[in-house]
């Protein structure tokens, strides 16, 4: 099956949305497509002295709130229209958070698996070249996204300077620390999406003591998620990557133990991990089995979280969930038809742009940092995003049930209601 477009998503969501706050017409149409979109041809030359050249992107959807904000993803899938929706989601993530950032989004159509290091870097670098006349602290600030990190943009924000001829700290968010990065950056992301969830279940009375949750993607996102709502009292039964996944009914006793297990093996499958020992023979004591990375989505489990790419819920698989509640940590993992049909089970979904708005509330946090030249420490980092992402949780929920609508229409109403004022 061909996946759904995720622009046309996107234009669905708006469409939706608009029609619920009567949106003006204009508006409506600046929102409709971006202010800008750039495509750019990155030659490079390989280690063994062969040249390539890849395609780079970087689309600004809206700036009426502030400077575009969103990351930079290097995947085989980066295409135009993947970055177009991306940007849209990161201006309504922007609104819906409270934070004076419109959306943008961007990426190189590359496997980065297949580069050393080196040329990784001189990929970067070249990409960097390029955007360097469009992006800027007042501008456009890009960050992280898949497999893309602080070493990434320690690389764009020295050759913007380079370039630029200035020191601008503040041309990229996600830095390491010692390059202007701010702390808690790594897991903001993640931890937003926790504080979400606590706030939701709070709101409708839920204890997070015991209940089940199974996690697509285990990456930068899904591994601190799984930390944090197991913190909350929460049982993480299943885990996976694009390769595979466990599922272990009674709970995974040791997540660090997964993830070094991972790093060693390139994979999740096999991880039945008790304490150091990791192997294949503790599945049978754990009650644990591999399961397909698309399984994990349809386990008996009390709460489900798509925290890997787009188009990961669809009409095929909508109806074999069992989980109460769907908690977005990727963006555009649900398509619309598949909402419908989740709406129509009951089934109370979180939506993507409230749920993983943690890592652009940071970020602008960390933008902050740079344009006053004051480092803030972990403990504020964290009381500033749990203040963000309640409050704007919040208002999702007061919304959702003044309009007894869903929360991801709420949250769209919040959102073009923000841009509006």
């Amino acid at each position: 099956m061909k996946d759904a477009n995720p622009w046309e998503n996107a234009r669905q969501r708006l469409e939706a949305a608009a029609k619920q706050v009567d949106l003006d017409p204009l508006l409506h149409a600046r929102l409709a497509e971006p202010d800008r979109v750039i495509e750019m041809s990155l030659p490079m030359r390989m280690d063994d002295g062969r040249v390539k050249t890849y395609r780079g992107y970087r689309v600004q959807h809206n700036n009426i709130l502030g400077p575009y904000k969103g990351g930079l993803r290097y995947h085989p899938k980066v295409d135009l229209d993947e970055a177009k929706a991306l940007a849209f989601w990161m201006t309504m993530k922007c609104a819906i958070i409270d934070i004076p950032f419109g959306g943008g989004k961007g990426g190189i159509s590359v496997n980065p698996k297949e580069l050393s290091e080196g040329e990784l870097e001189r990929l970067t670098r070249e990409f960097a070249r390029k955007l360097a006349p469009v992006i800027g602290p007042d501008k456009d600030v890009p960050a992280p996204d898949v497999n893309t990190n602080a070493k990434v943009m320690d690389w764009i924000r020295d050759e913007y300077d380079t370039v630029t001829h200035t020191s601008s700290p503040a041309v990229v968010t996600g830095k390491s620390v010692g390059r202007g990065g701010s702390e808690g950056r790594t897991e903001a992301t993640g931890a937003g999406g926790a504080i979400a969830l606590q706030s939701v279940l709070r709101t409708l009375g839920k204890d997070p003591k015991g209940l089940t949750v199974a996690i697509q993607g285990f990456g930068n996102v899904g591994s601190h998620l799984a930390r944090y709502v197991k913190q909350m009292g929460c049982l993480i039964v299943a885990l996976s990557d694009s390769k595979g996944g466990i599922y272990v009914p009674r709970g995974i006793p040791d997540l660090d133990a997964v993830e070094e297990c991972k790093e060693k093996s390139g994979r999740i499958a096999g991880c039945y991990c008790v304490g150091s020992v990791c192997d294949l023979s503790n599945m049978v004591s754990l009650g644990g089995k591999d399961i397909q990375p698309e399984d994990v989505l349809t386990l008996p489990v009390d709460i489900v979280v798509p925290a890997a790419l787009e188009n990961a819920i669809t009409k095929e698989n909508a109806n074999k969930i069992q989980a109460g509640m769907v908690l977005e940590m990727a963006n555009g993992p649900t398509t619309t038809e598949a909402d419908e049909i989740l709406a129509q089970k009951g089934t109370i979904v979180i939506p993507d742009v409230l749920a993983n708005s943690g890592g652009v509330a940071v970020s602008y946090f960390e933008w902050l940092q740079n344009k006053h030249d004051e480092p803030w420490d972990e403990e504020h980092v964290f009381k500033a995003l749990q203040e963000k992402m309640e409050a704007a949780t919040a208002k999702v929920a007061e919304i959702a049930n003044a309009r007894k609508c869903t929360l991801r229409e709420a949250a769209y109403v919040l959102a073009l209601q923000q841009v509006a004022r």
